[in-house]
């Protein structure tokens, strides 16, 4: 299983797989033919369907038009059969003759394969991949979940995290103060401000409660805009970790240090699906992107509480198992309606998930890696409207 480094990536929005990851094939491409005269890209299935509403376009033309003029074309009935994200580079020379050419896929979180590979060419660092081996072990050795990523990441490990941290509050800072209306002409207007001023209204409990809402759609509505965000594990989700953690920063007082060593325990978990299944919107729908971070919010705040690897696990199991089934259905191909609402919503329920696996001595019925298996295949049989094609559900409402 790779680095965690390769989970939490820090970047513009406002969409992993349709920003980050064709903006990376771009400039790969780019660089491999930098001599072209002219360039076309064809975007295929998913990622052609709400490309549009989630700037694909703007962002590979933002790296190859830099090199010679770009045509893009657009396919979003024709799937190609690995994955729902694909797209073809050519490049061509002044006469018009093909000069190289590349299909490449966008699997989620900023990742690309390229056609013939399976996974993205990264260094495998665990060992393990499985949480219950993972939980095995921490069981025998006294040991947590972070102190099994201290021991097979590079030392650097904890300056990425730090990193991360930093532009994870700098995300909710910002978004706490801006307004107006987010772009792309649905006319949502920001929210967090007002959730943020409503909140000190209320009493201590509606007080957190409204705070962690007021977070979350900060980070959220910050990604929406193209600001800079960290991936947790993706664009579309990446208001949850950061607002449960930031809630608990400054409401409980914990130190940065037990902030990374959460950070380190929520991307093990984020990983692990990575890794055995997807995290990706266009392949496994919404439980993937949502789901997945509500668990990894749920696991770093059980840990951050004190629990035992047991309980951390169990929360993290509800967390993801509470949004089994969950589409990714986008009105108009835009990162706002439902997925900013989602991600104030999925924070607060990993802290719901904290509080029952507190309750619990960590004994449960089903485990983490179990459902990780049922979201891959429920997200495998899952209509393809339901997944980021923006051709079903709520993204069909007048």
């Amino acid at each position: 299983m790779e680095s965690i480094k390769q989970l939490y990536k820090i970047g513009h929005g406002p969409s992993s797989s349709h920003t980050m990851g064709p903006l990376k094939a771009a400039q790969e491409f780019g660089a491999a033919h930098s001599g072209a005269s002219s360039f076309t890209v064809t975007l295929y299935g998913a990622l052609a369907g709400t490309g549009k509403g989630h700037m694909t376009d703007v962002a590979i033309l933002g790296q190859l038009d830099k090199i010679a003029p770009t045509t893009i074309l657009w396919e979003p009935t024709v799937f190609l059969p690995f994955h729902p994200n694909g797209m073809t580079f050519k490049a061509f020379d002044g006469e018009g003759r093909e000069i190289g050419s590349d299909t490449v896929y966008s699997i989620g979180g900023g990742d690309i394969v390229h056609e013939g590979e399976t996974r993205p060419k990264v260094k495998e660092v665990y060992g393990m991949n499985k949480i219950a081996d993972i939980l095995r072990w921490a069981e025998k050795t006294g040991k947590s979940y972070w102190e099994y990523v201290a021991e097979c990441e590079d030392a650097d490990v904890w300056d990425y995290l730090a990193e991360v941290w930093k532009v994870m509050k700098e995300a909710v800072e910002r978004g706490i103060d801006a307004e107006g209306v987010l772009p792309g002409g649905l006319g949502v207007r920001r929210k967090a401000v007002s959730y943020y001023i409503h909140a000190s209204g209320h009493n201590s409990s509606l007080r957190s409660r409204g705070l962690l809402y007021a977070y979350a759609l900060a980070v959220s509505e910050e990604n929406a805009s193209g600001g800079r965000i960290v991936t947790a594990p993706t664009c579309g989700s990446c208001g949850v970790l950061p607002a449960v953690l930031y809630h608990l920063s400054t409401s409980k007082g914990f130190s940065d240090k037990r902030i990374l060593r959460a950070l380190a325990t929520a991307g093990l978990f984020g990983s692990v699906v990575k890794h055995n299944a997807s995290v990706s919107g266009a392949e496994v729908g919404c439980q993937g992107e949502v789901g997945v971070a509500c668990a990894m919010a749920a696991a770093a705040a059980t840990q951050l509480f004190g629990g035992t690897p047991a309980q951390i696990e169990y929360s993290a199991e509800m967390g993801l198992e509470h949004h089994l089934g969950l589409t990714c259905d986008p009105v108009c191909g835009l990162v706002q309606i439902p997925c900013i609402e989602r991600n104030a919503y999925a924070a607060a329920r990993a802290l719901d998930s904290n509080l029952y696996a507190s309750f619990s001595d960590g004994h449960h019925s089903v485990s983490f890696d179990r459902i990780v298996e049922v979201m891959k295949q429920t997200g495998h049989d899952l209509p393809s409207i339901y997944k980021e094609t923006a051709q079903g559900g709520l993204a069909i409402i007048k």
